[in-house]
């Protein structure tokens, strides 16, 4: 019998599992971008919409998820949502019309945002906050790892097999993931709560904030700016920079497959080292919140280097320069949650970060669009001009807003 330590470190392992294929499902389209605009007779502009489709469905969905994992909790609501996703993965390889391809991509959208809210809710209810970083950045860097391997997977299956082959293997991995999350997680027995500690005993003890009472505090204000200001950058990376390098760059397909993970395996390092080096700064002493925005701020300050990008467009320094952005972005990506659960009690972590996804999201549709018209008419450089100052305006917002919130008795 799983002892409670050893359980929320199988669980945490199954979750990295899934961020894995939530990240490279999403991924299938970017990597195939040159493919499905042959295939579906399309240019940038309907590429564009067919991101949306995806991200419009996924910002809506995100509040509802968040919801529904903290009334529900993570298992059910991960379960559901992996199943979902998987499925609608697989309708991919079936379609035939540019519609079908977008109503597949929304039904992703819809499935996808369960993952998150119910990834906090498993690491603030299962790892005390001097664990909180770093267990939180294990399992957001499966997302990263999704996106190292979707680049050489994809590619290979579609130069290997079809394009379709690129939606159904994942989707097939998805479902079988799906059953052993079914049968390994469990919510912390009371009993549990002096080995997993601080977290799982908030989840009792402090008093949750009602729905209402969210959207009054401020907090909440600035950690939906941060992410609705933040967030395009990261979705820029994971829409069009595989894309970027075959048409901009001149890589081929096969040659994306050999070097378009570099700038995702450079992420992934990044954001977790800074979530180490986040909760080494609680060990020390600082405050746990303080700790995670000096954190977040050092990294925004490197992240107007992609300005760089349009003037330097020798492939090796376009996948040195998004390297860094990547490690920026999933700086952000890791940390922010763990903001989330030290500024609010853990019945509401679900919800925050579903609202807080949804504005990330919605930022992202905003950007996106803005995108499929500057590529073709302006060319990249106001892109980049734009994407420099992101990180450093969020990380503003983030350190004048954020608090520690309690509701009042």
């Amino acid at each position: 019998m799983l002892t409670p330590e050893r359980r929320r470190w199988l669980i945490l392992a199954i979750v990295f599992c899934v961020m894995v294929l939530n990240y490279l499902d999403r991924q299938v389209v970017s990597v195939l971008k040159p493919t499905l605009k042959e295939e579906f007779a399309i240019d940038d502009r309907g590429y564009a919409y067919l991101v949306n489709v995806f991200t419009f469905c996924y910002a809506c969905a995100y509040p509802v998820a968040g919801w529904l994992a903290d009334r529900y909790g993570a298992g059910r609501m991960m379960f559901l949502g992996v199943i979902g996703w998987s499925v609608a993965c697989l309708c991919g390889a079936m379609t035939r019309t540019l519609g079908q391809l977008a109503f597949t991509r929304g039904l992703l959208g819809i499935a996808e945002p369960t993952t998150f809210p119910s990834q906090l809710r498993v690491v603030t209810i299962w790892f005390p906050s001097r664990l909180r970083a770093t267990a939180n950045s294990i399992c957001a860097s499966g997302s990263t790892l999704g996106a190292i391997i979707a680049a050489p997977t994809v590619a290979w299956l579609a130069v290997n097999y079809h394009w379709q082959a690129a939606f159904i293997v994942p989707g097939v991995a998805g479902l079988i993931v799906a059953v052993l999350w079914w049968l390994i997680y469990r919510d912390p027995p009371a009993a549990a709560v002096p080995i997993v500690g601080d977290a799982a005993s908030s989840v009792g003890t402090e008093a949750p904030f009602s729905w209402g009472q969210l959207w009054r505090t401020r907090s909440l204000w600035g950690i939906l700016l941060s992410r609705f200001i933040s967030d395009p950058v990261w979705y820029f990376c994971l829409f069009w920079l595989p894309g970027y390098l075959q048409e901009r760059s001149g890589l081929t397909l096969a040659g994306v497959g050999m070097v378009g993970w570099i700038p995702f395996l450079a992420a992934d390092l990044g954001g977790l080292g800074s979530s180490i080096v986040s909760d080494r700064l609680v060990k020390r002493g600082i405050a746990p919140l303080r700790a995670r925005k000096l954190t977040l701020a050092g990294a925004a300050l490197v992240a107007p280097v992609c300005i760089l990008t349009p003037h330097l467009p020798h492939v090796a320094v376009t996948l040195a320069i998004f390297s860094v952005v990547g490690m920026v972005c999933l700086t952000w990506l890791f940390n922010l949650g763990v903001v989330v659960s030290e500024a609010f009690p853990a019945a509401n972590v679900g919800s925050v970060w579903g609202i807080a996804g949804a504005c990330g999201a919605g930022g992202a549709i905003l950007f996106n669009t803005f995108v499929g018209s500057a590529m073709e008419s302006i060319g990249p450089g106001r892109v980049f001009a734009v994407m420099a100052l992101l990180h450093p305006i969020a990380a503003g917002v983030l350190w004048l807003m954020v608090r520690r919130e309690r509701r009042p008795a």
